[in-house]
Order: C-alpha cells, then structure tokens, then sequence
C-alpha cells in the first residue's frame, strides 16, 4: 500500500494511493473512526486497518492524483530523522578524497555504522522547494537515499527480527550543507536546515517490496544522472542499522532511518558540484517512485 499525506487546498488529509489509475483514495474517516490520525497513526493501527484501506482502494472513489497538493507522508514526524553517514563504498573514498570529512583525507571503510540526525523542521514535501539559505551556506549539496519506516517499537532488536519492526519505505534527500559540516566539525548544523529534508512521494508498505535489497537508488540534477546504485550495496544493512541504533534507543513506531547515500554527490566532483538556485533534484527509488525538488 502506498499511503500519502495530501491536501485539496484546505486540511491535511491521508490517502491510500493506486498509482496505475493516477487517483488517491481519502481515508482519514476511516482513520479517526479507529483513533487515529495522519499517516503515523496509520502506521501505529496498521493491523486494525489494512482491511479497510484496502476496501477504500477498491471503492475507486477519489481524487485524481494532479488535483491534489502532496506533503511529505510523515510532515510532522515523531522526532528527528536517524541519518547514516559513509554507508556505500565509493561514497566513502570520494568523501574522504574531497576534504570535508577530516584534514587527512581518510579513505577507509568504518567498521561500525556513523549515525547522526536531521531536525524534524528539516523535512518538506517531495515537490516543495528547497531554500537556498543564502548567508547561511555557500555549499549546497544533495544525497538521495532509501528511507526505512518503522511500524513496530522496540530496544536491544536483533538483526534476525529486524524486518518485523519495519512498517515500509520512502525516499529522502537528505540535502545537507557541506561548509556548516565542515566548519562546525559536527554534522546536525549542516543537515538540518529548514527544507533540507525533502520525502516522500509516499510511505510505501514492506509487503509491496519483495528485495530492498534489489531497489536501485538514482538522482539527477537538471536532468544529468549523479547517482544510481542498488541498496544491496550498503555496508551496513538495515537489519545491522536497526540493531546497532535500538541497542540503547527505543525506536519508536513512525521513526525514520536515512540509511546513506551512493557516491556522486557534489563534493565527489573536482570542482565540486554544488547546487545553486534553480537546479531541480531528482531522486528515484524502484517501486516507490520519485522526489522532484527545485533549490529556490
């Protein structure tokens, strides 16, 4: 099921979407007459409401999905976005290469997974657009990545149950400012800019993904392929990244994790590439469709 937080010009509302027919299916009644709301609430009384989102589907009343305004499916989530850092291979050696990591130019493999945040205000809609900051940062850069819901809480999950704590995915770009993260040695400033966190189209079920493993991962910018790998090539898969961050940390039903992002980002171009008002990102995911953000 692919489930969007949408609005026709007035409230938000929530929707199961059939992307074949290009409509999305109102079912926030359906929500709060179960006691929920949004797609968090969604998520946190899934096994109460599949049914019933699916018959809404099969109703084939709705809105047409070019009638609508989409946000980001969690527009408000539960607290900030875990974020994985150096977690494909030759995006580690071209971030090691451009300096902004540490003065020794690093190049090696972490042996444990590298987790910081971004701020909740960072997140925006999946076809909003991202504000420059001007004053604020000069290097502008993206990162398109696979994003993992999680649809049951937990601490101390091990990697063997791992999936069931999985809800579904989405799709981030984790836009990040690489002279904050440069200057101020700490990578929250730099990631978590207002904006900065574009998601979505949608939340897209577990069972409507056969191999996460399989989905490829791709941004252009201005029409021009940057990055396209599969996450099969992660160093730390997700089951490693839900074990090591729920070790201490209670996960939460509704927590996002950003699991990294694939080499061509900007700064793994001599000169760098970065993003300046005007160009518009796009990132793809195989079967849970695509961002489209223009950099005011």
């Amino acid at each position: 099921m692919k489930l969007v937080t949408f609005t026709t010009g007035s409230a938000e509302r929530v929707g199961a979407v059939d992307t074949e027919a290009s409509m999305v299916h109102d079912i926030t009644e359906q929500l709060e007459a179960a006691g929920a709301s949004g797609v968090l609430g969604a998520i946190r009384h899934w096994d109460d409401l599949r049914d019933d989102v699916e018959a809404a589907v099969r109703s084939g009343a709705g809105h047409r999905m070019d009638s609508v305004s989409l946000l980001a499916p969690l527009p408000h989530p539960v607290r900030n976005i875990f974020c994985v850092g150096k977690n494909y291979s030759d995006h580690v050696k071209e971030f090691g290469r451009s300096g902004y990591d540490s003065p020794t130019r690093s190049e090696e493999l972490p042996t444990k997974p590298i987790i910081f945040s971004k701020a909740t205000t960072s997140v925006t809609g999946p076809y909003d657009d991202i504000d420059a900051h001007h004053g604020v940062t000069a290097e502008l850069d993206y990162e398109g990545e696979l994003g993992v819901i999680i649809g049951k809480g937990g601490r101390g999950i091990q990697r063997d149950d791992a999936f069931s704590h999985v809800w579904g995915y989405t799709i981030i770009n984790d836009v990040t400012a690489r002279d904050l993260q440069r200057d101020h040695k700490q990578w929250l400033l730099g990631k978590s800019l207002d904006t900065h966190c574009p998601m979505g189209p949608y939340a897209v079920s577990a069972d409507e993904v056969a191999d996460v493993g399989a989905l490829q991962v791709e941004t252009r910018v201005n029409g021009q392929t940057r990055q396209s790998a599969p996450v099969s090539d992660l160093i730390f898969d997700i089951p490693e990244l839900i074990a090591t961050i729920s070790a201490g940390i209670t996960l939460l039903p509704g927590d996002v994790i950003a699991t990294g992002t694939p080499a061509g980002v900007g700064i793994g171009y001599e000169p760098p590439k970065f993003l300046t008002s005007g160009d518009v990102v796009a990132v793809s995911i195989s079967g849970l469709g695509s961002l489209r953000n223009r950099v005011a």
